[in-house]
């Protein structure tokens, strides 16, 4: 393609645009999973918040099952939504997945109050299931719009939604739960905004840069050049046994399985440690809770662009950039995590430093197994993604279920350290893997088989294929 097309295509455009709104659609998506988190705080305990509204008697245990619950469900639709995504378009399963979780959001405090433990768990598993279509359709979305010469930035700035919607909703969730309108608001008002969201996706989300209206030609053929032409009305076969079997593809999976582990497990169980352990009021606990997703999301946009500058400059490799900023991402936490363990009952300060190195730097991985999807095969990406988002997000069950069981008494230090100590250990084994068997470059299963003759396919493969690695660093990664 002619460098001036790829010029007069490099200004804000409707690929940003869609980035926007992907953006946006996770900081309400996340907003929905984690209102429970602090919300659950002032449920099971009217003293640590407005008074004036219900209590309910909840143990550990039981605290520990309704937050794992949404994940139930969030796991079921994670394989299936990237074939829909494929065959439908991913702009349908995201505004039927948020508007349904929006409005289930609206309703839990009846069911709550009707229904008790047993009826938000219920909910809750319905929301999962509404939201286990996000991903693979957000992975579907960005294998359409973002190039690989932007698939880093473009890529990370769409999930760090993921981050801003947890900074938000947590930060505000204490205050709304200790004001006039109590703990029920702080599922009243992240419905209502995910319900606005549906809106403005219906009449502005487009399924590819071919069926947007607004789109300039120039921006259209830049996108289109630089994967080849894809026709989407083209049913594509997916390849599951060279998906399963693929070692870069397993390593992909074991990371996304460790990430997860450590993310849920602080997500989760973070505002009950901030408040037992570092005894912090709801107020307190809510903001010092959201600090480190703060500046998870910070770090987050600030890396994007550097890992495409490095691959793009030739500086690094794909594969090269991948490990490093996964590796950067998973151990580092871990060591914070290591350090964590042994902060005495008293040393709130050091504890919230460790807390935010641990969850902050994660973001880390947005540039390694995150986007990894999109560098082994584009054509399979939101299958992919669920794929390995089913797998990881087993972890998000297990991981709280284990610290409900770990932790009898949720103000001994002691038993904290088995938790982190757990978390710690997952990281490690999920990066070793990554760095072992992880691939950046294009599978040769990404391609779908065509009856045409041996030489003709083998040709046109071939032309593929160099049309892809034309986007890469000239070090292709072939080599590992």
């Amino acid at each position: 393609m002619p460098r001036n097309r790829k010029d007069e295509a490099s200004g804000f455009g409707a690929r940003h645009c869609q980035t926007l709104l992907l953006f946006f659609g996770l900081t309400v998506a996340y907003g929905l999973r984690v209102n429970l988190s602090v919300a659950i705080v002032a449920m099971v305990d009217r003293h640590a918040a407005n008074e004036d509204f219900e209590e309910f008697h909840w143990d550990e245990r039981t605290k520990s099952a309704i937050l794992s619950s949404f994940f139930w469900g969030y796991v079921v639709t994670q394989i299936p939504a990237g074939q829909l995504a494929q065959r439908f378009g991913p702009k349908i399963l995201l505004l039927l997945s948020l508007s349904i979780c929006s409005a289930l959001a609206v309703l839990t405090p009846i069911c709550a109050h009707v229904g008790g433990a047993k009826a938000v768990m219920g909910l809750r598993i319905v929301q999962g299931l509404s939201q286990g279509v996000i991903f693979p359709s957000t992975h579907t979305m960005l294998s359409r719009w973002a190039p690989p010469s932007e698939r880093g930035l473009l890529g990370t700035l769409s999930y760090a939604g993921a981050q801003f919607g947890t900074v938000v909703m947590l930060a505000i969730s204490g205050v709304l739960a200790s004001s006039s309108m109590g703990w029920p608001s702080i599922f009243y008002i992240s419905g209502a905004v995910g319900i606005l969201w549906s809106l403005v996706w219906f009449f502005f989300g487009s399924n590819s840069p071919a069926e947007h209206r607004g789109i300039a030609p120039e921006e259209r053929e830049f996108i289109e050049n630089s994967y080849g032409r894809q026709d989407h009305s083209r049913r594509i076969v997916t390849p599951w046994l060279a998906i399963l079997t693929s070692a870069p593809m397993m390593a992909c999976t074991v990371a996304h399985m460790a990430h997860n582990w450590g993310f849920w497990t602080l997500l989760t169980e973070m505002p009950t440690y901030m408040k037992e352990v570092l005894e912090k009021d709801i107020k307190n606990n809510a903001l010092l809770s959201s600090l480190p997703y703060l500046v998870m999301w910070i770090l987050s946009v600030m890396l994007s662009p550097l890992s495409d500058f490095l691959i793009n400059r030739q500086y690094l490799s794909r594969l090269v950039s991948r490990k490093l900023f996964n590796t950067i991402g998973l151990w580092v936490p871990m060591v914070a995590l290591l350090g964590l363990a042994y902060v005495p009952k008293g040393g709130s300060n050091l504890a919230i430093v460790l807390l935010t190195l641990a969850v902050g730097i994660n973001s880390a991985t947005y540039l390694g197994f995150q986007v990894n999807h999109l560098d082994l095969a584009p054509n399979h990406a939101g299958t992919m993604m669920g794929i390995t988002n089913c797998a990881a997000n087993i972890m998000s069950i297990i991981a709280p279920l284990i610290v409900g069981e770990v932790i009898t008494d949720a103000t001994d230090p002691v038993q904290w350290r088995r938790v982190f100590y757990i978390a710690a250990g997952v990281y490690f084994i999920g990066n070793l893997t990554f760095l072992i068997f992880g691939k950046a470059d294009i599978q040769r299963w990404n391609e779908p088989d065509t009856p045409t003759p041996p030489v003709a396919s083998n040709a046109n493969a071939t032309a593929t294929e160099q049309n892809a690695n034309n986007q890469t660093s000239s070090n292709a990664d072939h080599s590992d």
